[in-house]
C-alpha cells in the first residue's frame, strides 16, 4: 500500500488533476444524470474543504503580512501598482471580449431563445453599500461567513454564507497594523500570528492534496447533468467565452510577462495547479488556497506581499466574470436584437466592466451581478442573463479559470517590478506544481 501511495504523489500534480478530469468526464458520460448522485457529493465534499481553510489561511496571512510588510515596502505602494494593474488588465479583457463578440457574432441565431424558469434577477448593491459592508458589525460572524438577511417577515435575521472575504482582510489588517504599533510589546502576539500562518498554509496542502478526488466528483457531476440539447441552442456564445478568455490568457497576459522579462511559459507551469482548481470548482473564493501556494511556493512572489495581494484580487480581480462576461453579453443581446451598439455605448460598456468589478467587490454571484450593472449602463435588455443562465455553470468554469489566472499574475507583476519576486523559484518552475515542499 505505501508504495502505491508513494507512487501516488510521484505523479506531476497537473497530471494527477488532468487525469481525474478525464475519468469524470467519462463517468458522467456513461452514468448520465444519475452521476450527480454517485459522485456529486465528492465534488461537494472537496469544495467545502477548501472552503473551511479559506478564512484562517486569509486571515493569519494578512495579519502576519501587514506586520511583517512595515519598514519593507509601503503598503500604500505596493497597493497602488496592485490596484493599477488590476485596473489595466481589466481594461484590456473588456477589449478583448468585445472584439470577440464583434468577429463571431454569438448573438446572430436562428431560433428564440426562452429564459429560463430558474434565473432570479439579483439586485445590485450601491457602492455605498459595498463599502460599508467591508467594515464588519461583529468581527466573529465575518470570520465564520455569517451576515444579515430579511426574512419572510421582514425581519433582520442571521443567515450563514452571507459574508465576504473583503471584512476578513480588513479586520486582519487592523489587527497588523496595531501590532505594528504596539511593536515590541506584541512580539509574542506576532509570533503567534507566523506560527498560526504556517499552521493554515500546512492544512492547505492536506486540503490540496484532494483536488483529483474532487475534480473527478465536480466534472462527472456537470458532464451527467449537461446533455448536449442544452449547449447547442448557445454554443456560439459558449465557443466566444472561451476563446476570449484563452485569448486574453494566453496573449495579454502573456505579453504582460514578456513585457516583465518573464518567461510566460515558466507563470503557466507554475500556476497551472490553481487554474485547474478554479476551473472544476468555479469559485474564486474555493480556489484561494491553490492560487496563494502557486504564487508564493511555485512562482516566487513574497509571501507577505502575496498574502495582501491575492485575497485582494480573489473579491476584485475579475477579468473572467466582470469583463469579459459582461461585454459579450453587451454584445450578444445588441446582435439578437438587431440593434446595433452605439460607440457611446461602447465606452460605457468599457468603463462600467472595470469600475463596476471594483464597485461590486466581495458580492456574491459576480458574473450575473456585473453583467447586470453593465448592461443597464448601456441602456441594454437584461433579459440575456436570464436566457444564459440554463448554461451558466460551463461558463462560470472558464470565467473562474480566468480570474483567478490575473489573480496569480498582478502579484508576479509587481513583485518583479518592486524586487519582491524570487527570480530563481520563478525560472525554476518544476513540472510537479503540487504542494509538496522542496526537499
Amino acid at each position: 500500500m505505501s508504495a502505491i501511495v508513494a507512487h501516488w504523489f510521484r505523479i506531476p500534480f497537473w497530471q494527477r488533476v488532468m487525469g481525474a478530469f478525464v475519468l469524470g468526464a467519462l463517468a458522467g458520460w456513461a452514468f448520465g444524470p444519475a452521476a450527480e448522485t454517485w459522485f456529486g457529493p465528492l465534488g461537494d465534499l472537496y469544495v467545502t474543504l477548501i472552503k473551511m481553510i479559506a478564512v484562517p489561511l486569509v486571515f493569519f496571512a494578512v495579519i502576519n503580512a501587514v506586520s511583517s510588510l512595515h519598514g519593507q515596502q509601503s503598503i500604500a505602494a505596493l497597493g497602488g501598482r496592485t490596484f493599477l494593474w488590476f485596473a489595466i488588465t481589466a481594461v484590456l479583457a473588456v477589449g478583448i471580449g468585445l472584439a470577440v463578440g464583434t468577429v463571431l457574432q454569438p448573438g446572430v441565431l436562428q431560433m428564440p431563445l426562452s429564459v429560463d424558469p430558474d434565473y432570479v434577477p439579483k439586485d445590485v448593491p450601491s457602492v455605498v453599500q459595498v463599502l460599508l459592508g467591508v467594515v464588519p458589525s461583529n468581527v466573529f460572524h465575518a470570520l465564520t461567513g455569517i451576515g444579515e438577511a430579511k426574512n419572510a417577515a421582514g425581519e433582520t435575521v442571521l443567515k450563514a454564507g452571507k459574508g465576504s472575504i473583503l471584512p476578513v482582510i480588513f479586520v486582519a489588517a487592523l489587527i497588523g497594523f496595531a501590532m505594528v504599533k504596539l511593536g515590541d510589546k506584541v512580539a509574542l502576539a506576532r509570533k503567534l500570528a507566523g506560527e498560526a500562518s504556517e499552521i493554515a498554509i500546512q492544512i492547505t496542502r492536506f486540503v490540496l492534496e484532494m483536488t483529483p478526488l474532487g475534480t473527478f466528483g465536480l466534472i462527472a457531476a456537470l458532464v451527467g447533468n449537461y446533455g448536449f440539447e442544452q449547449l447547442l441552442p448557445l454554443g456560439s456564445f459558449v465557443l466566444a467565452l472561451y476563446l476570449a478568455c484563452t485569448l486574453h490568457i494566453v496573449f495579454t497576459y502573456g505579453g504582460l510577462l514578456l513585457a516583465h522579462g518573464l518567461n510566460p511559459l515558466k507563470f503557466f507551469r507554475g500556476a497551472a495547479a490553481g487554474m485547474q482548481v478554479a476551473f472544476v470548482s468555479s469559485s474564486s473564493f474555493a480556489s484561494l488556497p491553490s492560487s496563494l501556494r502557486c504564487v508564493t511556493h511555485n512562482l516566487g512572489v513574497d509571501k507577505d506581499y502575496a498574502a495582501f495581494a491575492v485575497p485582494l484580487g480573489a473579491s476584485i480581480k475579475m477579468d473572467g466574470c466582470g469583463a469579459i462576461y459582461p461585454a459579450l453579453c453587451a454584445v450578444f443581446i445588441s446582435q439578437y436584437m438587431g440593434v446595433p451598439m452605439s460607440p457611446e455605448q461602447y465606452l460605457i460598456v468599457l468603463i462600467a466592466s472595470v469600475l463596476g468589478s471594483f464597485g461590486t467587490a466581495g458580492v456574491p454571484g459576480t458574473a450575473v451581478v456585473m453583467a447586470t450593472v453593465v448592461l443597464t449602463a448601456a441602456g441594454l435588455p437584461l433579459q440575456v442573463i436570464g436566457y444564459l443562465y440554463a448554461i451558466d455553470r460551463v461558463l462560470d468554469m472558464m470565467r473562474t479559470m480566468t480570474n483567478v489566472t490575473g489573480q496569480m499574475l498582478v502579484p508576479v507583476l509587481v513583485a518583479k517590478e518592486t524586487g519582491l519576486l524570487d527570480r530563481a523559484t520563478y525560472d525554476a518552475a518544476s513540472t510537479n506544481v503540487g504542494i509538496e515542499e522542496a526537499a
